[in-house]
Order: structure tokens, then C-alpha cells, then sequence
């Protein structure tokens, strides 16, 4: 039987979350300030380019920080400080209350291990028999998709494809009923309609268990699809967030408005891409004033000078010194 995860407050609040490597080997901090909250049931997208500090944002929620990077902040899971637990403790989070899954499937999974271990490792771990855990096992992969999930059980991973292998990383995800599923762009390495069918399984399941979910992707169209609120990351630093109707309707930075202009789209009367100009900034460089104001087209002299703050601007929050002239598309 799944559990119903119903209770208030949210399953994560990640509170003004700063990481930092030692002198010398970044000019920036590689998280900047990061707030962001997932309640339960619901989807909250993390959204930029590569390099923006998404992924390292969602390995925090499990304590798996850079080596010898210094964190300041907070990262609650279900009410608890992740910073400051210890191994056991963080061990016995990482199997009951959150979950994790990644990229790539394939570097997910011992490939010398069969299925059947992986997606049971976690329940024997936390005492329950192996019977029991090979059944619990078996209804996982039947409830993601897989046809025969016994004889899937007794299978290498070599042999199962890159979509089979991310429904088993899924399952194996769920096995302990977390109050929240970090999911890591969980389709890049899958064909378009094998991503369909995965995004599928996610939300069925998501819906079935009230699981919070925060979903990292550079595909705006994908987070507009399937996210209740969404958070835009540059440069280590959250730049806006809002609930994504409203975001993607009316971006304040502009930042997400190019994101949105290079997004291709399918409509007749859509217009082509415009690609973002310039790059990211790096974490060696630590330009003054905002970081984006270098690619943006609406800079101004302030720009280059102060870093604007995070603040409401209509229902949501923009980090832009010009975020109450709206931005246009």
C-alpha cells in the first residue's frame, strides 16, 4: 500500500542557501541567496542554462555538497536541517523522506548488480525482509510501466533500455514513499517519446502520493507543462520566481524573457527563435552589479553597479532594477 503524504507545511524550504569553494578556486559563490519552498502534491520547476546552479540546488536537498565547499543557510526536509545532520541520520533521510533522480540512468545503477538489488536496496536497509522487499519491488516496477517486472528483477542492467532503465531508477526513487522526489532533468538522455511516457509516470505517481516534487530542466516548454510554480536560476542566484502561468505570461527579467524567445514552438503563427546572446557567467568570473546585465538589452549604467535584490513585483518575484517596466517577448 502507498502512503498518502497529506500533511501541512511544506516537505522542503530551502532558506537563503549560500555555497561556497575555498579561495581560489571560484570568484562566486556557486549558490547565492538560494531560497525556494516545495509543498506537498505539489510540482516546483528549477529552470536555466547550464552552469546556472541547478543541479547543485537539488543535490543539497540530500547533503551532497562540492568536497570542502562552506554552506551557510538552510535545507529543510520535512522540518529537518539537512546542513547539520549526521551520516546515520542523513543516511535515514535519504531513505524515507527524500529521493533522488538523476540524468543519466545508466550512472544511476551498479551495472554489475541485477535490478532487483538496486530497486530493493533500499528497503532491506531500513529492515524489511527480503521477501517483502522483492514484492514491494515487483509492484513498483509493474505501477512504472515495466511488462514482466519479476523476470525484470533477475535482469543486468546492460540489458534493459535507456527508458526501461529510468523507469527502474524511478522505481527504486519511490520504494520509501518520500515526501519528495527530486528530479534532476530526468529525461535528457531519452528519445522525445520515450520522455513523454516517463513525465507520464512521474506525474501519475506524484498525483497518487501527494509527493512534492522539484523538477530541474532547461526545457521552459516542459516546465510549463507540468510545474505549478517555477524558480529561474543565473549565475548561482535566483532571479525570479512565480507560478507559471503568470511567469511565462509577463516575465519581469529578462533573463527568463530570452529563455522564453529561444524556446521553439510549435504554433503557426509562433515566432522563430531568437537565440540568448552571449554566455553564462562562469564561476571564476564575479562581474559587479548584476551578472546577466552583460547579455541583457534593457541594461542600463545602474546595471553594471548595484545588484538588484529578489522583491514582489506583481504575483510573483524578480531580482531586475527595471522588473516593474514589464519586459517584452
Amino acid at each position: 500500500m502507498t502512503q498518502q503524504h497529506t500533511t501541512g507545511g511544506n516537505v522542503l524550504e530551502i532558506d537563503r542557501l549560500t555555497l561556497r569553494l575555498p579561495d581560489g578556486r571560484a570568484a562566486r559563490p556557486l549558490l547565492d541567496g538560494v531560497s525556494l519552498t516545495v509543498a506537498p502534491g505539489e510540482t516546483v520547476g528549477l529552470v536555466g542554462e547550464s552552469g546556472s546552479g541547478k543541479s547543485v540546488a537539488c543535490r543539497s536537498v540530500l547533503g551532497l555538497l562540492p568536497g570542502a565547499a562552506r554552506a551557510t543557510g538552510e535545507v529543510r526536509v520535512a522540518g529537518r536541517d539537512v546542513l547539520t545532520l549526521g551520516r546515520a541520520d542523513l543516511a535515514a533521510l535519504r531513505a524515507r523522506e527524500v529521493a533522488m533522480v538523476f540524468q543519466d540512468p545508466r550512472a544511476s545503477v551498479n551495472p554489475l548488480r541485477r535490478v532487483g538489488d538496486f530497486v530493493t536496496e533500499g528497503l532491506r536497509a531500513t529492515g524489511v525482509p527480503a521477501a517483502r522487499a522483492t514484492a514491494r519491488a515487483e509492484e513498483l516496477l509493474a505501477a512504472v510501466g515495466i511488462r514482466d517486472p519479476r523476470g525484470a528483477l533477475r535482469r543486468r542492467p546492460h540489458e534493459l533500455s535507456g527508458g526501461m532503465l529510468q523507469r527502474v531508477v524511478i522505481a527504486a526513487a519511490l520504494a520509501g514513499d518520500p515526501a519528495l522526489l527530486v528530479a534532476d532533468e530526468p529525461t535528457t538522455a531519452l528519445d522525445v517519446t520515450t520522455q513523454a511516457e516517463i513525465i507520464a509516470i512521474l506525474t501519475r505517481l506524484q498525483a497518487e502520493r501527494g509527493t512534492g516534487l522539484l523538477f530541474v530542466t532547461h526545457d521552459l516548454e516542459l516546465a510549463a507543462a507540468l510545474c505549478d510554480r517555477v524558480y529561474v536560476m543565473y549565475a548561482g542566484r535566483i532571479v525570479e520566481t512565480g507560478r507559471t502561468g503568470d511567469l511565462f505570461d509577463r516575465p519581469r527579467h529578462p533573463y527568463t524573457a530570452g529563455l522564453l524567445s529561444c524556446t521553439p514552438r510549435l504554433d503557426p503563427d509562433a515566432p522563430a527563435p531568437r537565440p540568448l546572446a552571449g554566455r553564462p557567467v562562469s564561476v571564476a568570473e564575479a562581474p559587479p552589479g548584476c551578472a546577466f546585465a552583460a547579455r541583457c538589452p534593457h541594461a542600463q549604467p545602474r546595471c553594471t553597479e548595484e545588484v538588484p535584490e529578489l522583491r514582489p513585483y506583481g504575483p510573483g518575484f524578480a531580482s531586475c532594477h527595471r522588473a516593474d517596466e514589464g519586459i517584452p517577448l
